[in-house]
């Protein structure tokens, strides 16, 4: 069949939406780095929406890794369809906001090239939590991490998007040309400052009168939301269908979206507002919401459903006793922990996101969020509960999401299978728990992890006597009965 592309646009059905300006008059403005199924189905999708007015925010997509999107998009121009779906029916739209796609370990001056290019006004982010080379207890750079030994020794060859981040300022200012916005889009607090702290201390390593060009990059913090499960064979067999057209890797994903950013862009920047985006002065009330609430719902779901079958979100919300605890966690332990945000109704948004997990048209994987708990589980619900600690407050549900997230890293689920854990602990984890079976045990080999949870948590008497109860109850009953006695205990 043929694809996508600018040659086959203009003949798909009328049903399909397409791009409301001329891809020929697009010059790229943003280059991305990690363009995965995210990116694609959230920030290209607002920047499409808006090219028309300014189509100077091209964007060009750079993988760091893998080929694969490359090789998907390159031959349709860049098109691909963007799937909204829930349970009442579902839209599709043709994205065209990616003009250029990379791929950094085949050609990185190419990269670099882009990325100093005065045109390029924003470099964006979508590396995931351990793509920032940093040590999550503390936010600082990992200055022993194999990426940032390399790319300290080899700075025209980076590997690290944080070694490219540097080498193009480093370029720019050699050419004299202002530095671009560095836009993070990952779910890490303070993601801006985060990325800012990790940047700059990469540059003084290397020189210290870069480092003092580099202090002056505006790094924005936002706060991003939008479930997007893995595209199927099946996904993509039935958008072919509709499109009349083959398209290689189309994204789904589902109607609700929200993206608040603070307003920091010296560059400029697209009208993302015109497209929903929210701008703020700070964001980091609506980030600290987003990760507990979500986030650590999402994890604590996701481990549980895991282990008891569940290969989905949507499977999982209707494991029995599921729903009554997620809704007990965000309810009467996630809550009380959030800074206040004026005018935002906070119920109504714990009941958008059970609706959201018990969507039966997206089909996220549990697995595919159980990945890099190490990285998520220091912000997702151990810093929740810390605040329960010092608030002298319970946090059994939340206590139950980290002895879930133990059971399944330890890589053997409860019928002894192996689980193809992916975490960047994997392997430590395996080593430290190889033929451990007390509870006990196991709790305080995970409890030494110390870059998971630091010192506090880890000399703590009573987070580890819950975490040993939660555990013990997952091993000797099973997660599905460990749920269905919450399902008791709240009816």
């Amino acid at each position: 069949m043929t694809r996508l592309s600018n040659e086959t646009l203009a003949h798909l059905p009328e049903t399909i939406a397409k791009p409301g300006y001329d891809r020929k008059k697009v010059s790229i403005g943003i280059v991305h780095l990690g363009i995965g199924a995210f990116h694609r189905a959230h920030q290209a999708a607002f920047t499409d929406e808006v090219l028309a007015a300014d189509p100077s925010w091209g964007i060009c997509g750079v993988s760091l890794r893998s080929a694969e999107t490359r090789d998907a998009l390159a031959p349709q121009d860049g098109l691909y369809t963007l799937k909204v779906q829930d349970g009442a029916g579902e839209t599709l739209r043709i994205i065209g906001s990616v003009v250029e796609t990379l791929v950094a370990p085949e050609d990185p001056q190419a990269v670099l090239v882009r990325m100093a290019d005065p045109e390029t006004r924003i470099v964006s982010l979508t590396v995931t939590e351990k793509g920032y080379c940093h040590d999550p207890a503390t936010g600082t750079l990992d200055g022993k991490h194999p990426d940032v030994l390399h790319d300290l020794q080899n700075s025209d060859n980076p590997r690290s998007a944080i070694g490219f981040i540097v080498e193009a300022l480093a370029r720019r200012r050699a050419a004299g040309v202002a530095a671009f916005t560095l836009l993070s889009c990952d779910n890490l607090p303070s993601n801006g400052h985060v990325l800012k702290r990790v940047v700059s201390r990469f540059a003084e390593l290397r020189d210290p009168a870069l480092a003092a060009f580099v202090a002056d990059v505006a790094s924005p913090s936002t706060m991003i939301d939008r479930i997007v499960p893995a595209t199927t064979d099946a996904d993509r067999s039935a958008i072919a269908v509709a499109l009349g057209v083959d398209d290689a890797w189309p994204v789904v994903t589902e109607p609700f979206r929200q993206w608040v950013v603070e307003d920091l862009f010296p560059l400029g920047r697209p009208a993302w507002e015109e497209a929903g985006a929210v701008f703020v002065p700070e964001v980091s009330a609506f980030e600290t919401m987003k990760l507990r609430l979500l986030n650590g719902s999402h994890s604590t779901l996701a481990y549980l459903g895991f282990l008891a079958g569940a290969e989905t979100v949507a499977e999982s919300m209707a494991l029995p006793g599921m729903q009554a605890l997620i809704e007990g966690l965000m309810r009467e332990e996630v809550s009380s922990t959030l800074p206040p945000l004026a005018g935002f109704d906070l119920a109504a948004y714990r009941l958008a996101l059970i609706a959201r997990f018990k969507n039966p048209a997206l089909r996220h994987r549990t697995w595919q969020i159980a990945m890099d708990g190490s990285q998520k589980l220091p912000q997702r619900l151990l810093a929740t509960i810390r605040d329960r600690i010092r608030a002298a407050a319970s946090y059994d549900r939340l206590a139950l999401g980290v002895a879930a997230w133990m059971s399944y890293a330890s890589g053997f689920d409860e019928a002894g299978h192996a689980i193809d854990v992916r975490d960047p602990l994997a392997g430590r984890i395996a080593a430290m728990t190889q033929g451990l079976d007390d509870p006990e045990e196991i709790v305080a080999a995970f409890l030494s992890l110390t870059e998971v949870f630091a010192d506090d948590l880890g000399g703590d008497a009573g987070f580890r006597s819950r975490l040993v109860d939660s555990l013990s109850r997952l091993r000797s009953g099973g997660a599905a009965a460990a749920l269905s006695a919450w399902g008791q205990h709240s009816a």
